[in-house]
């Protein structure tokens, strides 16, 4: 792990740095809390200032020195004071001093924690501030004690004063990855950043136990992931930090923390029927807890998570029962009237070993399965079936460690309950659980007929309209499309089919729709889902990963990515990252690296495609597409070595299981084949794959496979069945006829951009990528230019200089991106050639490039004509734009 860089805080640090050197401005003063990067942000700040410019004198107070006169400053003054001076005398003496060593520059005093500064200290920063030609920046800790004089810096208007804000969640993850010395998970980060709310300190902290206690562990692709679901292991360094942050107690104001660590969030009348209110409102006074008003309740948080980690690892394990016991006692006594409350008590009821109601576990674990809380769902079902829960606990209990990749366990846990399946209801139940775990855990191919069998053996209509939902669906991922659709509209047809069959079999439905680019049918159903979830989620809570998988389909391939940024930032992606449910965040990740693909953002694209990666690592449902989408990114990046790795990995992970998957990752592969030079292996490997859509009824992949071929400049490339005249269909003609049958604004478009490009049409590719860049398809909008301007210059036509402008400004938007369009038709400038044409373009005149350049003004003046032949501009008036559009060696565009 590498030492702490500075990271983030830009807009902080150019203030501080503005305070000091504007001529115009005052000082500045920063409060925040212990560790919230305070100190460091003034070291910085001082390190970036100009010495030549400035004097700058760097103090610090503390403890020790707070109570000697000028102690604080003791760094600062010169040695050789003047004896007998009066107080006033000292501090004028102070002042000139500083003046004359100063030597005519201007003066800037760093005071870090100036709170701590002794009252003459205090006083001599006051009179510096006021004195000319001088600026003051101070750090304070909020919430103590400040002495008279350095309050009266901003209120007398001598220095700014602001609140240092905790760090934001980009800057966390920036932080992160510089404590490690590498990439942390995105999901990971995002749990340390919430046990730290943003507390830079308490981040390093965290990090630094994480990796003393192998919690925070690198997998075999080099990423960081942090392996704990329970509590917090706290640092001793940390502990100190937080302990020191609480301070002194009295009995009845620890009883109050405690409660609320063990508690929160509780109402505030009901914590002050167990304690004394004075205390309470001592604590608050403390700003150790927090209220939040929730509809008309008030309820106690804690001021900070870890202060909650500290007080529960202090309170012996004894009263910690004791108190939980007194919660439970309480909340049951006046009514678990909220909808968090029954998880509440029973877990509450668990931790104090005073549970009574095995089905009082039972129901909470299915309520933290329906929030997609996994460990504690596993943890709540577990203690339910050892509480002689039978066969219904051991049935969600198999189905949890289902989604906690232990699917030998889940077996283990259904075949103890084997006896008690004497009814087809549970036998239907027990079917459909198992063959979860036997296809998609164990990857059992043979299940699906297995479960066929089983189905016919059942006589109660809902368990066997349940057992042919979860047949439905494993088809579907077989890619047996006509048995899956004719499954699932048989339960659709049973009026006794549960709500959450008939989701499963709408899901099913829904995704086989956008495949086969029925996008209208298949949103309409989705949304049918969607809005019975109340009614489904208590007994088929992981049926919103088959809607998700149905609408991240369909919203993919529309090239719908508002409706991706909508889906990744709703609860359920919030939910299956605060709970573990891997299955759903990592599928989320998925989603978010396609739509950031698309708009060109290949960093972010790589980087969340790696962070799924991680999160699916013992997982073989969706790690194979995981590992693909990172290859594609890599690829788009021309880092060809990271590419075929990543598909490597991505062949060795795929399941059999999910087949349905094919086409995502084999566009991968052939943009792999691209990256390494191979430009016909990529155009034959998606022929093939245009080939196989075809045959499988995928028309809504197939679109998007034969754009990817027109991408390559093979619009006019023979595909598809023969036509009446003998000839087999060109892309650009397969394009245009499947407009006809797959749905969305999508499809129309990518074939006039085949279309274009078969007819070599300049002016038609530029309005493409207009239509492309509104839809904020960045990189195809790119590519299309690009090919715009290859023909535009070709033609001579005088919309090559708009042409350069536009593709100019779509690749300023994007991330390095290398693609055969970008690149292949680009005209090669040599070094030289590139080097005078930046200088002209910078408006240097070629007689003093000559001169720069040791060569003759005609020699330049050669280059030049040479250089606008290529780019196909008329002068230097064309050049800059034109520059800008060459993509450079990292696939940037830059002059």
């Amino acid at each position: 792990m590498v030492l702490w860089n500075f990271v983030g805080r830009a807009a902080e640090l150019a203030r501080f740095t503005a305070a000091a050197t504007s001529s115009s401005g005052r000082g500045l003063i920063f409060s925040g809390e212990a560790g919230i990067g305070k100190s460091r942000l003034l070291r910085e700040a001082v390190k970036q200032l100009p010495q030549e410019k400035v004097a700058v004198w760097q103090a610090s107070g503390n403890i020790a020195t707070s109570g000697l006169p000028f102690g604080g400053l003791a760094q600062v003054l010169p040695a050789d004071q003047p004896a007998g001076l009066s107080a006033a005398g000292v501090l004028r003496w102070a002042l000139d001093a500083l003046h004359q060593q100063a030597a005519g520059r201007n003066i800037v005093l760093a005071i870090d924690d100036a709170h701590l500064l002794d009252q003459s200290s205090a006083a001599l920063v006051y009179l510096i501030a006021q004195s000319a030609n001088t600026k003051v920046l101070c750090t304070v800790r909020s919430g103590e004690e400040i002495p008279f004089s350095i309050r009266a810096l901003w209120r007398d208007d001598l220095v700014e004063y602001a609140v240092l804000p905790a760090m934001d969640l980009p800057e966390a993850h920036e932080l992160l990855d510089e404590l490690l010395g590498g990439h942390l998970d995105g999901i990971s980060a995002d749990k340390l950043y919430r046990h730290a709310q943003g507390n830079a300190l308490m981040l390093r902290e965290l990090v630094l136990a994480g990796v003393a206690n192998n919690e925070l562990v690198q997998n075999e692709i080099g990423t960081w992931i942090w392996a704990r679901t329970g509590p917090v292991e706290l640092a001793p360094s940390l502990e100190e930090l937080i302990d020191t942050r609480i301070g002194q107690l009295s009995q009845g104001e620890r009883r109050v923390l405690e409660l609320v660590a063990m508690g929160e969030p509780i109402g505030t009348r009901l914590l002050q029927e167990i304690t004394d209110p004075t205390d309470v409102d001592a604590v608050l006074n403390r700003v150790l807890i927090r209220e939040e008003r929730d509809d008309r309740r008030v309820n106690l948080f804690l001021a900070h998570p870890l202060y909650g980690e500290l007080v529960r690892k202090q309170c012996p394990a004894s009263r910690a029962r004791r108190l939980k016991a007194e919660l439970a006692d309480l909340l049951e006594r006046v009514g678990k009237n909220r909808r968090n409350d029954l998880l509440r008590v029973a877990v509450w009821r668990l931790d104090s070993d005073t549970v009574q109601d095995s089905k009082l576990l039972l129901r909470a674990a299915g309520q933290a399965f329906g929030r997609f809380d996994v460990p504690l769902a596993a943890r709540l079902a577990r203690a339910a079936l050892k509480n002689d829960g039978g066969f219904d606990a051991a049935e969600l209990l198999a189905t949890i460690l289902m989604f906690t990749d232990q699917p030998k366990e889940a077996i283990d846990v259904l075949d103890g309950v084997a006896d008690q399946v004497t009814t087809d209801e549970r036998r239907g139940r027990w079917l459909t659980v198992r063959g979860m775990v036997t296809y998609w855990g164990l990857s059992q191919q043979s299940t699906v007929k297995e479960i066929s069998a089983a189905a016919e053996q059942l006589v109660d209509p809902p368990a066997r309209a349940r057992v042919r939902a979860f047949e439905a669906i494993m088809r579907l991922h077989q890619l047996d499309f006509a048995e899956a659709l004719r499954l699932s509209r048989a339960v659709l047809d049973r009026p006794a089919a549960t709500l959450s069959a008939r989701g499963l079999a709408r899901c099913t439905i829904a995704h086989l729709q956008a495949a086969q680019g029925e996008l209208q049918h298949s949103g309409r159903a989705v949304t049918g889902v969607e809005a019975d979830e109340a009614l489904w989620r208590g007994d088929m809570p992981y049926l919103q990963l088959a809607l998700e998988l149905a609408r991240g389909t369909r919203l993919a391939l529309a090239g719908d990515l508002k409706g991706i940024d909508e889906i990744v930032a709703a609860e359920f992606a919030d939910l299956a990252v605060a709970g573990d449910f891997r299955l759903g965040s990592g599928y989320l990740s998925i989603l978010r690296a396609q739509a950031a693909r698309l708009r060109g953002r290949t960093a972010e694209a790589l980087r969340t495609s790696t962070d799924a990666c991680a999160v699916l690592a013992t997982s073989r449902v969706f790690a194979g597409l995981a590992h693909a989408e990172r290859a594609h990114a890599a690829a788009l990046q021309g880092d060809t070595t990271q590419a075929t790795n990543a598909m490597a990995v991505s062949d060795e992970m795929h399941s059999p299981g999910m087949a349905i998957l094919y086409p995502w990752r084999e566009q991968a592969r052939a943009a792999v084949l691209a990256s390494g030079g191979n430009l016909e292996g990529a155009v034959d490997h998606l022929t093939t794959l245009v080939e196989d859509l075809r045959r499988d009824g995928l028309t809504g992949h197939e679109v998007l496979a034969l754009h990817d071929l027109v991408r390559l400049d093979r619009a006019q490339l023979e595909v598809g069945r023969e036509t009446r005249d003998g000839r087999r269909q060109n892309v650009a003609h397969r394009l245009t006829e499947l407009t006809e049958t797959v749905e969305g604004v999508l499809p129309p478009l990518l074939a006039r951009h085949a279309r274009a490009v078969a007819a070599r049409s300049g002016d038609e590719l530029l309005a493409v990528a207009s239509s492309f860049d509104e839809l904020e398809l960045t990189l195809y909008a790119a590519e299309a230019t690009a090919m715009a301007v290859a023909r535009l210059r070709e033609a001579k036509s005088p919309r090559a200089h708009e042409a350069n402008i536009r593709l100019s400004a779509l690749l300023e938007r994007c991330d390095t991106v290398r693609t055969p369009a970008l690149t292949a038709e680009q005209p090669a400038l040599t070094e030289r050639e590139r080097q005078i044409a930046r200088l002209a373009a910078g408006g240097v005149p070629s007689r003093n490039i000559a001169e720069q350049l040791y060569i003759s003004t005609r020699t330049v003046e050669n280059h030049l004509q040479r250089v606008y032949t290529k780019l196909g501009v008329t002068g230097r008036g064309e050049l800059w734009p034109a520059l800008r559009a060459l993509p450079d060696h990292d696939g940037k565009a830059r002059p």
